[in-house]
């Protein structure tokens, strides 16, 4: 995994610290050509890896580098699925079977129907998340995908139901359909690496906040950093300047200390700041990330 990775919160009006920037930005953001201008700075400051969800808008995104595959040739997805709200606006807009037909995968509305069908008849949970996998992966074809996260909705709402195996129903057909790794977001790091171990996933890619003042960390920063620190993982974090309750060379001073952190998620509406973090990484993460320019 690349050291830095670029999120997509601010594109979409998520903000955990302020509605009124979270408006603005979505206000911003209505135009995928706006979107495509953040991006393309980040790839040219030497950020290729745009960790995403699924929302439509992203689609887009797809559309543009799919058709300018010399530009984004080393361009890389991280996709986060399933995207909820996604399915529920779809059906309030095309209605149940329309919104079938948007989201099925390559294989046709009555191959898809005939598989998500059985799957609900028998309860055969795998069914149930091939399908769900297949038609979020739908937007994504073509392009470079190699790790595939769940998104920590579903990751959560699995573990505290204690359908664990389902985490490893995910993995295996991320796996086998896609040829990537699987990744899980969770808001619960040290419970989910529990459950991880439980079911013989080694070594597992683990997104989630992680700072310094345990901002939205369940289960608290001890716990986070013990676990970070005596479990084998791949941890990814985020929130890392705690919605800017710390300022951001503080932040990934901090956070290159710790043990098993592996990339760093960050979002950025400017050019100036996409380049800021990359220079703060590079000074205390070791890392040598450089324009696109330079590296030519």
């Amino acid at each position: 995994m690349d050291p830095l990775l670029f999120g997509d919160n601010q594109f979409f009006g998520i903000n955990h610290m302020s509605e009124e920037k979270a408006r603005s930005q979505a206000m911003r953001f209505q135009e995928t050509s706006a979107i495509m201008e953040v991006l393309d700075a980040a790839y040219d400051e030497g950020i290729r890896t745009f960790m995403c969800t699924t929302h439509d808008r992203v689609s887009e995104v797809c559309d543009v580098m799919r058709a300018n595959p010399k530009r984004y040739e080393d361009f890389i997805f991280y996709p986060c699925m399933p995207y909820a709200h996604k399915y529920a606006n779809a059906v309030t807009d095309h209605g149940m079977v329309g919104a079938i037909t948007h989201f099925m995968p390559d294989g046709g509305l009555m191959s898809t129907i005939m598989k998500s069908g059985k799957a609900l008849a028998t309860k055969d949970v795998e069914g149930i998340v091939q399908v769900l996998v297949d038609a979020e992966m739908k937007m994504f074809k073509g392009l470079n995908t190699p790790v595939i996260f769940m998104q920590n909705v579903f990751t959560d709402l699995l573990l505290g139901l204690g359908f664990t195996n389902s985490l490893r129903m995910f993995k295996d057909h991320i796996e086998k359909a896609y040829n990537a790794e699987a990744g899980f977001i969770t808001m619960n790091t040290p419970m989910l690496m529990e459950a991880l171990e439980a079911e013989g996933i080694k070594n597992p890619i683990v997104c989630s906040n992680i700072n310094k003042i345990g901002f939205r960390m369940s289960g608290g920063l001890d716990a986070y950093l013990h676990t970070l620190k005596t479990k084998e993982m791949r941890a990814i974090a985020m929130s890392v300047l705690a919605s800017g309750a710390i300022p951001p060379r503080e932040a990934i001073e901090w956070i290159s200390r710790q043990p098993n952190v592996q990339s760093v998620l960050f979002g950025a509406s400017s050019r100036r700041n996409i380049t800021s973090t990359r220079d703060l990484a590079n000074e205390y993460m070791g890392t040598n990330i450089t324009p696109r320019s330079v590296e030519a």
